[in-house]
């Protein structure tokens, strides 16, 4: 059973920082690329990060380009998103993503249940 578990998402003020993880079971991680997306209410569902299986390749939207750094843990089977100087915009679900290429491509996808992250202003 592939498993898609996030975390690190909680309540933060403006300015701060916050980490998220999200650990990949139930199949092969290291060949894969991984991403992240979110999804504010009442807005589309946004694809906020990228890397490919080697951790070579970076995708950010220009939303969190300079901001947000993806990475990833091919020994631990875990991708990360380092959020820093979040704003209130930064407020949503956000869903961790397995592909199965080794660059980012069109799905499918494997979907993580989601954590949410909220930004005070």
């Amino acid at each position: 059973q592939v498993q898609l578990v996030e975390s690190g998402g909680g309540l933060v003020q403006a300015g701060g920082s916050l980490r998220l993880s999200c650990a990949v079971s139930g199949r092969t991680f290291s060949n894969y690329a991984m991403g992240w997306f979110r999804q504010a209410p009442g807005k589309e569902r946004e694809r906020v990060a990228t890397i490919n299986w080697s951790g070579g390749s970076t995708y950010y939207a220009d939303s969190v380009k300079g901001r947000f750094t993806i990475s990833r843990d091919n020994a631990k089977n875990t991708v990360y998103l380092q959020m820093n100087s979040l704003t209130p915009e930064d407020t949503a679900v956000y869903y961790c993503v397995a592909g199965y290429s080794g660059s980012w491509s069109p799905g499918p996808y494997d979907w993580g249940q989601g954590t949410q992250v909220t930004v005070s202003s």
